[in-house]
């Protein structure tokens, strides 16, 4: 069949081709069950009956799962080649080649593209969490896969040459069978930062020199000046950031120590990766001085720099004679040598930072343009300036984030310790506060003394600050992201940071304090508090110092958990705005960091659509995101995928950012209608989480409770151990619905907001259908929380809601649920005017080829529930070896559904 009649035809073969090479390899290891069960799931699985352990069954499920959803990346990667060979690539969606055709559509000239992209900083910031259950080692395999599926489409293998990658395929998922799928003893911070550190050092640096080249392609491809695109000072400026040992919200094992060791891994690691450039470019720049006149600029910098490195220095520039670009090179790294091993014999013998080895760089640079060696700048030393640019001597700032709560508790104790009379702190009203921290801010006496203990949470905190102060001392403020202040309620949440700052010497540094605004309740309020915060004098006295920008954290999984998905969107989205306006007012440019993850309903999604669908003009030149837990195997696992996104990321960035400087009028858009929406929606879903027995009902008919005994994060599953679900943590809030196929957090409360609007206000129902294909906010929500219906079950989720005995109370929630589930779908279609099955086919096929083999997961799944609850021992060691299996169908069940947590 003709792939452009049917485009699912080479999905669907390549599908065939790896289970194929899938069964092949259960034959030659005589799993025989195992190929039986996944050639015909079709009838009735009985547990009893079957011979095969269930442990075998969940792995051979989670795997050929896992391979479907490399195939299905592979398949998204080779329509976007096919696409730039049939110079079609400007419709690639979140491409570079995208926005310049808008641009030029929009008669941008050249410079002012280049401007918008310079002015381009995007910062993913990874983050660990509890959904992912993959080991390291089977993330790994995952990558050698993958590189042998792009592979084998390279139509000029001749057919014994695609015979080798076959066996190689098979060979590599006999060992991908062999190794154990989830972490048998649960992760510390250490395993977790190792992984993160992983991809910083490894894998970014690799994805970001071919994204780098693709941006060069995609302009020259496009008819643009080639002459522009070759300095990398005009680039998109790529950092990265992490939370992994530095994020202490209800995380008891993030200790100062453990921030001391992680700033310092970060270093150590950025150096190796840079010292490994400057050798390959020492290798690579063998330009000869018999052949090739010698600048007098260049000789100058090598007699310079040999001087000051003393007999290293010498050395160095003997080992390569008649080479003196060698020589050159050879410097730099006898220089980064003394910065790595601190061998500071004066200040011109090391690196202070990475911005003097930028300069260095950027000498070599002109003096290789300046005398004509222009392709050995662009080939050459382009990806080293690229690294040095975005990695620096630090790889990825560390963020350190705690709960306002803990800070609190942390005053409160100072306040004890230090004779205060009155010293609790954390029941003082707000206007209390606020006097008296200021108060303590205008005085120049501090009140902690560095060799007193002030009590547990007061000397954690200290003891943090100062090892960020220490950190600055001895290498600069670069490697420190942001203090954030997760569950900001007020201006005195903030101000306290301030306090622990000025007690510990910071104040007079770039550390932004930043507000995380999670509840709806805080998006509310947000703008306030940022209003009295950045007219606060230590606010002002600091702006200079900070570029007169303030980062505003957004929550989206405590705000979903808090209202629903319509009313959450709806309140970032307002957020946005208000809090841009306030920045304004108060001449500071607000840029957003989104605390986003894989869910839908913790504002996961493509990023193309996502940043499309930001509130006009709130963009300024930068974003910040995290890529939490299974999201940075997702969407940074692969090569050319993670290319992709990182495109996506930076070119969506520029374009919201020429759309604000242009001063485009905001198009007028149905915003009262989506205010009744959002209320509808926050009305119906709080009266569902409202009902008595909700979390009775909720305990039984999903598996928050094996999560809360999980081996697959570090992080406890609550923030104090109280359980309520204030104290609950959005994420396996999120994972646990999502495990029963009920998803209530990605569509709850939407069918009944679209109904009773349809009913009472009609007119304004068919106006909101006229808005859904050009306003890219409201098009974006309705098209993610569709995602979840179609991904919800309701036959699966009928049997998780069995499991609640008290049947009046589970048959109550349960139509609660069905109601709100098909006035969802129907009134959603409607919206469209065209059927789901039309519209979502690609999702409805990825779903034909798991739904059989979910259906026996999830039977296994609440097989297992009912016998682990049943018995009452906790330290029993029938109920740890049923927790182990659960933990094994979770893994399955979540490769299955590829979006959990």
């Amino acid at each position: 069949m003709n792939t452009k009649e049917n485009p699912f035809q080479k999905i669907s073969d390549d599908r065939i081709f790896i289970i194929n090479c899938y069964t092949e390899m259960l034959s030659r290891i005589d799993e025989l069950e195992i190929i039986s069960l996944l050639n015909n799931t079709s009838q009735e699985f009985t547990l009893d009956e079957n011979d095969i352990s269930t442990e075998k069954i969940f792995q051979s499920f989670s795997i050929y799962f896992q391979l479907m959803t490399l195939v299905e990346e592979n398949a998204a990667t080779q329509y976007r080649r096919k696409m730039v060979n049939q110079k079609d690539f400007t419709s690639i969606r979140g491409s570079w080649a995208e926005a310049f055709k808008i641009w030029k559509d929009d008669s941008v000239n050249e410079d002012d593209m280049l401007k918008t992209i310079s002015k381009t900083t995007v910062i993913p910031v990874l983050t660990a969490h509890p959904t992912e259950a993959k080991r390291v080692t089977v993330i790994e395999i995952h990558r050698e896969l993958y590189l042998l599926l792009v592979q084998r489409e390279n139509t000029s293998f001749s057919k014994l040459e695609q015979n080798v990658i076959k066996e190689k395929i098979i060979n590599l998922l006999e060992r991908w069978w062999r190794t154990g799928e989830i972490y048998l003893e649960k992760p510390d911070i250490r395993d977790e930062r190792a992984n993160a550190i992983h991809y910083l050092g490894k894998v970014f640096p690799t994805v970001l020199e071919k994204s780098d080249q693709q941006l060069k392609s995609s302009w020259v491809e496009f008819g643009l000046n080639p002459a522009k695109i070759k300095n990398p000072d005009l680039f998109p400026k790529i950092n990265f950031g992490s939370w992994v040992g530095g994020d202490r919200d209800g995380h008891p094992f993030v200790t100062p120590t453990v921030t001391h060791e992680t700033l310092l891994l970060h270093r150590k690691t950025a150096l190796s990766l840079i010292k490994d450039q400057l050798l390959q470019l020492i290798i690579k720049l063998s330009v000869s001085a018999i052949t090739n006149p010698v600048p007098f600029l260049l000789s100058d910098a090598i007699e310079k720099k040999s001087k000051a490195l003393g007999e290293p220095g010498l050395k160095a520039v003997h080992r390569n004679p008649y080479e003196p670009w060698r020589q050159y090179v050879s410097l730099l790294l006898v220089q980064l040598e003394n910065t790595r091993s601190e061998k500071f014999a004066d200040s011109n013998s090391y690196y202070k930072s990475s911005t003097i080895l930028e300069e260095d760089l950027k000498l070599l640079r002109e003096i290789l343009l300046q005398n004509g060696l222009k392709g050995l700048a662009e080939d050459l030393l382009f990806p080293v300036e690229r690294t040095v640019k975005c990695f620096g001597f630090h790889l990825a700032k560390l963020d350190i984030r705690q709960n306002s709560a803990f800070h609190d508790k942390a005053i409160s104790q100072i306040l004890k310790t230090i004779g205060e009379k009155e010293y609790d702190f954390e029941n003082w009203d707000e206007d209390k506060r606020v006097i008296f921290l200021n108060k303590l801010l205008a005085s120049n006496s501090l009140i902690t003394d560095v060799t007193v203990s002030y009590g547990t949470e007061a000397d954690n905190v200290l003891d943090c600050f100062r090892v960020v102060r220490q950190h600055i001392n001895q290498y600069g403020s670069d490697g420190i992201g942001s203090f954030i202040i997760s569950m900001t309620r007020n201006l005195s949440d903030l101000l306290v940071v301030y306090l622990l700052m000025r007690e510990t010497r910071l104040l007079n540094t770039n550390i932004r304090v930043v507000p995380l605004l999670e509840t709806i309740q805080d998006l509310h309020n947000g703008p306030e508090i940022l209003k009295k915060f950045l007219q606060h004098p230590v606010t002002k006295e600091r702006a200079g110092k900070l570029s007169h920008k303030q980062e505003v954290m957004l929550g989206y999984s405590d705000s979903n958990k808090d209202g629903g998905t319509i009313a959450s969107k709806w309140n970032v989205y307002k957020a946005e705005k208000e809090l841009t306006a306030v920045g304004e007012q108060n001449n500071t440019e607000i840029y957003f960091f989104h605390g986003t993850g894989g869910t839908i309903s913790r504002g996961g999604g493509k990023y193309h659509r996502f940043l499309e669908s930001m509130p006009e003009n709130t963009v300024s030149g930068i974003i910040k995101i995290t890529v939490q837990g299974e999201s940075v195997a997702q969407l940074f696992g692969n090569p050319l995928t993670a290319t992709y996104n990182l495109n996506a990321l930076s070119s969506g960035v520029a374009r919201q950012t020429i759309k604000k400087t242009a001063n485009a009028q905001e198009t007028v858009f149905p915003l009262d209608t989506m205010e009744f929406l959002a209320q509808k929606s926050y009305e119906h879903y709080k009266n569902f989480i409202e009902t008595p027995g909700f979390i009775n009902f909720y305990s039984k008919a999903t598996c928050i409770d094996v999560l809360e005994k999980s081996k697959i994060g570090s992080r406890p599953s609550r923030r104090t151990g109280a359980r309520t679900l204030n104290d609950l943590r959005a994420i396996p809030w999120v994972f646990s619905w999502n495990l029963s196929r009920i998803a209530i957090t990605g569509w709850y409360g939407l069918g009944e907001a679209l109904k009773a609007l349809k009913t009472e206000r009609p007119e304004e129902y068919e106006n909101l259908k006229k808005s859904i294909q050009n306003w890219s906010f409201l098009k974006f929500l309705i098209i993610q929380v569709e995602t979840n219906l179609i991904l919800s079950n309701v036959e699966i989720m009928k049997h998780y809601v069995a499991l609640d005995e008290d049947t009046e109370e589970r048959d109550m929630f349960l139509n609660k649920i069905l109601r709100d589930h098909q006035n969802s779908f129907v009134l959603i279609e409607g919206l469209f005017d065209e059927p789901k099955t039309e519209r979502r086919n690609g999702q409805y096929d990825n779903l034909k080829w798991r739904n059989d083999k979910l259906k026996i997961l999830h039977q296994l799944h609440i097989n297992y529930l009912k016998q682990w609850r049943s018995i009452k021992d906790e330290n029993s060691s029938e109920k740890d070896k049923l927790l182990t299996k659960l933990l094994g169908l979770i893994n399955a069940l979540s490769s299955g559904l590829k979006s959990t947590g």
